[in-house]
């Protein structure tokens, strides 16, 4: 018999500073309003576990579960983990620990490529970028998600990384006038690398950013980082 189709979704965007979850339709509606609290950062991961059960028992019933990490992901396990700083991280099974922990079902995948999933039109070559802690990049052709690429750590300018320069450190270094040129000089290196036909610009610190000149770039709310999840349970 074919498994149940998901009624409930709890769908977690983990960040390098905080981590914000709420319950959706299959759709991807929101059926509560976005719970957050500090990622805790240079702790084990049975401490986000955890912290991740306490918050899933403040919102609604779900029977499936949806998870965004800010690395890079395979086989619903850990593999990299730049923003939380801890050994254990890599190979950490987490789907499997908070299937486990709260008893429904768990699926993961990296948080740009769950966010560009509600926002993507799936018409050409479409970017993510999100801009937070750090920088996250997804890329989607003709709404089918190509190969995980970590951007953030490749060289950008001045022997330092796009976490380096576009991350939120580098924003609070700087201050927000240089640091949108910086992005600016990000947006234009991404244009080159991809030849994208849309941009969609996304993560906390996109709302300090200048509405877009072009048509082709769009600014997309924080909360697509959480709506996205429930793309991970719409293919059986």
């Amino acid at each position: 018999m074919p498994a149940q189709p998901p009624t409930a979704i709890f769908a977690v965007d983990i960040g390098g500073t905080h981590t914000k979850a709420s319950v959706l339709d299959p759709a991807g509606n929101l059926l509560h309003e976005p719970l957050r609290f500090d990622t805790p950062v240079n702790a084990p991961p049975q401490q986000l576990v955890e912290e991740l059960a306490r918050l899933a028992s403040r919102l609604p019933p779900f029977d499936r579960i949806a998870v965004g990490w800010p690395g890079v992901v395979r086989g619903h396990r850990v593999r990299s983990a730049p923003l939380l700083h801890h050994a254990d991280w890599p190979g950490f099974p987490l789907a499997d620990a908070l299937a486990q922990r709260l008893g429904q079902p768990c699926r993961l995948g990296n948080d740009a490529d769950i966010q560009g999933f509600a926002v993507i039109a799936g018409k050409g070559l479409e970017l993510v970028i999100t801009l937070g802690t750090g920088f996250g990049s997804a890329l989607y052709e003709n709404g089918r998600l190509g190969p995980h690429l970590e951007l953030a750590h490749h060289p950008f300018r001045d022997n330092e990384t796009y976490n380096q320069q576009v991350g939120d450190a580098a924003r609070k270094r700087l201050g927000d006038d240089a640091w949108r040129q910086r992005v600016e000089l990000a947006v234009q290196a991404m244009r080159t690398l991809t030849l994208f036909d849309h941009l969609y610009i996304g993560g906390g610190n996109s709302r300090l950013l200048p509405k877009p000149t072009t048509a082709d770039i769009t600014l997309v709310d924080n909360v697509a980082g959480i709506r996205g999840g429930a793309w991970l349970w719409r293919n059986d």
